[in-house]
């Protein structure tokens, strides 16, 4: 008879808890959540890769793709605060639940060295001329 009391409160009252994925909750004002690339302004220069603490962004510079593992990140945005580009920002939002692991995976327009394009200019221009 003890517990029948608590028992009774307990399943006519609300839940104590949110019933998440169901019911989302507003993030707080300063909320660092996913992180988002803008690859059209990122130039693949590798310095989110090198900072990342736990290794969840890779960058191929020479294929133009930036890899970003969701998994892994414990949103601590030096990544985004070190962008020379300002390309990387974090969404104030949550990252939604999932059934499986998965990667982030953005393909642009790999940055392309100026001397090489210039060495590569003369060389054609050589060509051309026969000499």
């Amino acid at each position: 008879m003890y517990m029948l009391k608590n028992v009774l409160r307990n399943l006519s009252g609300r839940p104590a808890t949110r019933l998440y994925p169901l019911e989302d909750r507003e993030p707080f004002p300063a909320y660092r959540g996913r992180i988002h690339n803008v690859v059209e302004e990122c130039i693949f220069c590798s310095s989110c890769a090198r900072l990342c603490p736990t290794g969840a962004i890779a960058v191929d510079s020479r294929a133009g793709r930036w890899e970003y593992d969701p998994f892994l990140c414990v949103y601590c945005s030096v990544c985004v605060e070190k962008c020379p580009t300002k390309c990387l920002k974090q969404e104030c939002t949550h990252r939604t639940a999932s059934v499986g692991k998965f990667l982030v995976s953005r393909t642009g327009t790999p940055r392309v060295k100026k001397a090489k394009t210039e060495a590569g200019e003369r060389k054609a221009a050589a060509a051309e001329t026969g000499g």
